[in-house]
């Protein structure tokens, strides 16, 4: 039998004062908006289904005064920030009517929540009203990031790198504290990248406090406890060491958010036990790359933002599935037609006769000394001989020969005398301090993890304004996340790195909005070598990838197992390794 329903007409009123997007659920005060009967269908069971209703929103305001659980800022704090250009959402961008809107869990249940996010007048009107100011004017796609990340309790914005998570998550943030959703909020990052997020608050929301925790023990300890900031931001490094300060001192936060959240991808590892010991009520994850080597990556994530959720059992499709509710996810082909191509192309090179001369007695050799090992043999022994192979597939031990570096300085000749910039990546600083003496010439800049953090601004700016400098050789380590390259038109990988993840985060430092033309990307692949069998390895495990953030068909588990390891030079792992 269908349930009986009794119909209600309920008359609404949308409140939008400082303290946010407030329904007059609770109480009276209202200023001008649309007035709009709204019929509720409840039907005399444990469910609820509100009938389709539409309440129009004229504007979008915040008033002097805001809720108690509000943080009043002076004025004095509230920098402006002049405005550029037309700030109104186009055509070009935007198809003429359409709006963004909070993009609720489907898990709420109750009726007073639905109404709350049923009736926030569009995100576009924050924009045209003046009420807070913007350096510039988003896409739409981050306003959806937005109105994804501000209902949500346990939420992974996962958009490719260069989409601006990171302008996304500072809005958010923004719009929760004046609206009194929260009133504390801690940013975990990298070290690195720690002056990017000063940086990026100041621009994007400026008058709100942002507080560092560095320094000795005695002042990081004040800083933990200082109350009334409502943005913190500490290093992963930090976090674990402060573990047992911030449990003893009682911190807790309305809302952590993690940048390159794939730095808890082992939930067995100190940095992720001490990012999960954080007390909060609102998980945030954002990165680029929730999967780099198997979708256990994701799972472990998943422990910090929403526990129970995920199971590493579960088949790639099936992960999927269950993270489609708080895993957004966006690529620049999907949202960003006018960003300009990458244009990848692989140099496929042979060795030079005393590379390859190394390179076979290498290899040989060290595959005859793992046989011998028999049971004792480890993953860490091959990884050991692979790095040997790589390393000679760069330069030859004896004489510094390198087929690669020939095809490099050919190409960076072009760059150079088109004025144009080049990024070369790659693992080791040793490969980079060769190439820097070899390219003397085009006066090269380093960018690795011996050059100390202070510097590490000047010489970004120093290749960015400096028409004379056309090279950046930069490590994958250092390099890899968290920096805007956009004027750099050329990418050279010198050689391959594990996982197709972090090539990509390489690539994206320079294709990312901002881009004035193509990116175009050179791979550097010796053939006959481990580089070419590792180069198929990378293939499959891109297509995993592909599987659990995006609908496919039913996948394969392509993962980079011990065995294929082992396989790389027709090894067996020894059964009390298979055991293991």
């Amino acid at each position: 039998m269908m349930p009986t329903c009794t119909t209600v007409h309920v008359d609404f009123k949308v409140s939008l004062l400082a303290t946010g997007w407030q329904t007059a659920l609770d109480r009276a005060p209202t200023i001008n908006s649309a007035h709009a009967p709204v019929e509720l269908a409840i039907p005399e069971v444990a469910s609820i289904h509100l009938a389709p209703c539409r309440v129009d929103t004229s504007s979008f305001s915040f008033s002097d005064t805001v809720s108690t659980r509000a943080i009043v800022l002076p004025d004095s704090m509230r920098p402006e920030i002049p405005r550029t250009g037309d700030w109104r959402l186009t055509s070009r961008q935007r198809p003429s009517g359409t709006v963004t809107r909070v993009r609720p869990p489907r898990d709420v249940i109750k009726l007073k929540d639905r109404l709350f996010y049923t009736l926030q007048p569009p995100l576009e009107s924050i924009f045209t009203s003046g009420s807070l100011t913007f350096p510039c004017e988003p896409f739409p796609f981050q306003l959806e990031g937005v109105a994804f990340l501000y209902p949500r309790q346990a939420a992974m914005l996962a958009d490719e790198m260069g989409l601006g998570k990171t302008m996304q998550a500072i809005t958010t943030i923004r719009l929760l504290i004046y609206s009194g959703e929260i009133q504390s909020v801690l940013l975990i990052c990298p070290k690195p990248l720690v002056t990017n997020w000063q940086h990026e608050f100041s621009q994007w929301a400026p008058e709100l406090p942002i507080t560092t925790i560095e320094g000795k023990g005695p002042r990081r300890q004040w800083l933990w406890k200082m109350p009334g900031q409502p943005v913190k931001i500490a290093n992963y490094e930090l976090l674990v060491r402060d573990e047992q300060l911030i449990r003893e001192a009682s911190v807790s936060f309305d809302l952590v958010v993690l940048d390159e959240a794939q730095r808890i991808k082992n939930r067995t590892s100190a940095t992720s036990r001490s990012v999960r010991s954080v007390r909060r009520r609102r998980n945030w994850a954002l990165t680029g790359t929730p999967i780099e080597n198997s979708s256990e990556d994701l799972c472990s994530i998943f422990e910090f933002l929403c526990p129970g959720v995920l199971r590493s059992d579960l088949k790639p499709r099936r992960l999927r599935q269950a993270t489609r509710d708080y895993l957004l996810r966006r690529t620049k082909d999907q949202v960003l037609d006018d960003l300009p191509p990458i244009l990848c192309r692989d140099a496929d090179l042979t060795l030079s006769s005393a590379q390859r001369d190394a390179y076979s007695l290498a290899e040989k050799e060290g595959v005859v000394r793992l046989a011998g090992m028999g049971g004792k043999i480890t993953v860490q022994h091959v990884f050991e001989l692979i790095l040997r192979l790589k390393q000679i597939c760069n330069f030859d031990p004896s004489t510094g020969c390198s087929r690669k570096y020939e095809r490099l300085a050919a190409d960076l000749e072009e760059v150079a005398a088109s004025g144009a910039k080049a990024i070369v990546f790659s693992q080791w600083v040793k490969t980079l301090k060769k190439l820097k003496a070899k390219l003397n010439p085009y006066r090269p800049l380093e960018y690795h993890g011996q050059v100390p953090s202070a510097r590490r601004d000047q010489i970004i700016e120093e290749f960015r304004r400096n028409p004379t400098r056309h090279v950046l050789l930069m490590s994958y380590g250092a390099g890899g996340v968290g920096l805007n390259l956009q004027f750099a038109s050329y990418v050279f990988l010198f050689d391959r790195w594990w996982n197709p993840a972090v090539e990509d985060q390489a690539i994206n430092r320079a294709h990312r909005i901002g881009a004035d033309g193509p990116v175009t990307v050179t791979r550097f692949l010796t053939l006959g070598t481990i580089e070419e069998r590792i180069d198929e390895v990378l293939r499959q495990k891109r297509e995993l990838f592909q599987t659990v953030l995006a609908d496919c068909a039913a996948p394969r588990n392509l993962g980079l197992s011990q065995q294929e390891i082992f396989s790389l030079f027709e090894l067996s792992v020894p059964s009390n390794r298979l055991a293991a």
